[in-house]
């Protein structure tokens, strides 16, 4: 007997390769998802791909800072969470790694076991922050290539994309963060990530010295050190990801303090800021599992 065919909501189905994707698209806005719900909402968008960004994710999980709180063993569950939800390709925030080489190749094995396409790695010194906040410091560049080759070494299958990330800007300027960027492509990463550019003429200046690999930098939307440009003119600066950790959260945490505003002061819900429960329903998948359950019945008579 063949059985029927049913759309059923899987997300682990043929996601692309991150190279592949790369290549496709030119460049890749990616926005945060942090839970499923968001990445849902990013895929029905339009988004050919997001990232799962600690800075989202701790905040709106725990409730807490960017500050190096939460390492792989809380992280790693809230990331199965979110992959589960959406199927897109995803950028992974691995963070520093957590640790030395034995547990940059448990964070790379474990996130590519959970089904990211990409994974990034930075080079701070703990306790790591946030890429935008004051106080960072960056480990020695002969430690993070060892990291790097770890990361590179410890993957299961050669289509996860390692993406490395320096933080050096700050503590030591632009040319430094070129330099170190340039020795982690060296050392195996597959493309570099240069966080904290503070001006047009750094972002340009990295770009031109790095535009012959897969270059990616973050905007922190409203309070963020990285000025805000078109994605076109990142493309044509040399930039091949922009990363947007904040631009969703920051739109949730205002709707939601409203919205809880409004509840206490007694006032209904207003339609025009909110969708009802038949859209909220197929947003989640409900008409696919409600067929699931009335083509295979259990427990009716």
């Amino acid at each position: 007997m063949q059985e029927p065919e049913l759309d059923i909501p899987a997300v682990r189905r043929g996601r692309r390769s991150w190279q592949k994707l790369l290549e496709g698209e030119g460049l890749l806005q990616l926005p945060a998802a942090h839970d499923a719900l968001t990445a849902k909402l990013i895929e029905r968008a339009g988004f050919p791909a997001y990232q799962v960004g600690g800075f989202a994710l701790v905040g709106a999980r725990y409730g807490r800072p960017d500050v190096d709180l939460e390492h792989f063993g809380e992280k790693n569950r809230a990331v199965q969470d979110v992959i589960d939800g959406c199927a897109l390709p995803v950028l992974v925030d691995g963070d520093d790694g957590y640790g030395d080489a034995k547990n940059v190749t448990r964070t790379v094995r474990g996130y590519e076991a959970l089904g990211a396409s990409a994974i990034f790695l930075e080079d701070q010194t703990a306790p790591k922050r946030c890429g935008h906040m004051a106080g960072k410091s960056v480990i020695p560049r002969k430690d993070m290539v060892a990291k790097i080759r770890a990361a590179v070494s410890a993957r299961q299958n050669d289509d996860t994309f390692i993406l490395a990330r320096t933080d050096a800007i700050a503590p030591e300027g632009v040319e430094s963060a070129i330099a170190r960027a340039q020795a982690y492509l060296d050392a195996g990463a597959h493309g570099a990530y240069v966080e904290g550019p503070i001006s047009v003429q750094q972002l340009e200046r990295v770009g031109k010295a790095l535009h012959d690999a897969p270059l990616a930098t973050s905007v922190l939307e409203r309070g963020g050190v990285t000025p805000w440009l078109s994605p076109e003119d990142f493309r044509q600066m040399g930039f091949s990801m922009i990363l947007y950790p904040t631009s969703v959260l920051f739109q949730i945490a205002r709707a939601s303090a409203r919205a809880l505003a409004n509840l206490r002061a007694g006032r209904p819900l207003d339609p025009d800021a909110s969708i009802d429960m038949q859209a909220f329903e197929d947003l989640v998948d409900l008409p696919q599992w409600a067929k699931i359950e009335s083509v295979f019945p259990v427990g009716q008579d």
